[in-house]
């Protein structure tokens, strides 16, 4: 899949948003990306993640035995990448606010695993789930993600794939340009911000 290509997967979901949004992180942007709407559609969710497996190196897709996700955002692109590289998808979650892997989900000691997000911003909450994953005996060897919004700034101390790169520029919320501060923001996301 081309760059035009994903871009029109986003947009034909309504998924590619303009205005003024706050980030899971706490950082502003004029656009953001719905991944939970460009995954509602099966056939689509299932298209983006076999276009992004196949950017993933075979040695890499040989040596993987597992795919995990963080929930929520990651649980239906990690199901569809563990549909397309055949192996099993599974998520951890933050039931008292740090990632575990739960819900009978288990990882044999030394299990290579694809940790998959949906969009990377900051690489927090990815850094985070990849601690939950060693934690739980497992070995992150790569990440991905169909997104990368970070302006090629994250480090997740693995290497890391995406789909598409969206360099959208992010704005603490008290150093806004003007023409983003005159626009009301929302929140679009799942997630509080503590």
């Amino acid at each position: 899949m081309t760059e035009d290509e994903v871009l029109a997967e986003f947009r034909a979901a309504d998924a590619l948003l303009e205005g003024h949004f706050i980030l899971s992180s706490g950082l502003r942007s004029p656009r953001y990306l719905q991944c939970a709407r460009v995954l509602m559609n099966p056939r689509r969710a299932s298209r983006l993640a076999e276009a992004l497996a196949g950017r993933l190196p075979n040695d890499l897709k040989q040596g993987l035995k597992a795919v995990v996700s963080p929930a929520m955002g990651g649980v239906i692109c990690g199901h569809e990448m563990g549909r397309a590289l055949g192996i099993d998808a599974m998520f951890v979650e933050r039931p008292t606010g740090t990632f575990e892997l739960r819900r009978g989900f288990a990882l044999e000691p030394g299990t290579p695993v694809l940790l998959m997000e949906d969009v990377v911003t900051t690489g927090l909450s990815s850094r985070e789930a990849i601690k939950a994953v060693e934690e739980a005996g497992g070995k992150v060897i790569a990440a991905a993600a169909l997104v990368d919004r970070s302006n090629g700034t994250a480090d997740l101390g693995v290497p890391f794939f995406q789909l598409i790169r969206l360099d959208v520029p992010t704005y603490a919320a008290d150093a806004l340009p003007p023409e983003l501060a005159a626009i009301p923001a929302i929140k679009p996301g799942s997630r509080a911000k503590p």
